[in-house]
């Protein structure tokens, strides 16, 4: 397995260097066309938005015009799911004791 190692390492090296070539002789061409336009400090511009995890917080935040307000809000939000499953005190049963499934089943 050692020519199968040698080539893979070979191939490795070969895709490195060109990628290193290819940062080296032009540098703009990986980048993102938006780094060009001049930046306005005083207004946010539309095309940024949260990534899809912050998207909540984002939200609760947007929604309630006071800064405490939204930040009580927002630590409420992520303690309901610390006490949510001490809320849950029914215990499981099957379907067989489900109304609704023995009519549908």
């Amino acid at each position: 397995h050692q020519y199968y190692s040698y080539k893979d390492l070979m191939g490795f090296f070969v895709m490195l260097l060109l990628l290193i070539e290819i940062r080296m002789l032009f540098p703009n061409a990986l980048g993102d066309s938006e780094n060009f336009i001049p930046a306005n400090s005083l207004v946010t511009p539309l095309h940024i938005k949260p990534e899809w995890y912050f998207l909540f917080a984002y939200a609760i935040l947007r929604s309630i015009p006071s800064k405490l307000g939204g930040v009580i809000r927002l630590v409420m939000s992520i303690c309901v799911l610390f006490f949510l499953p001490f809320l849950h005190i029914k215990g499981c049963r099957g379907c067989s004791y489900n109304v609704f499934m023995q009519l549908n089943f």
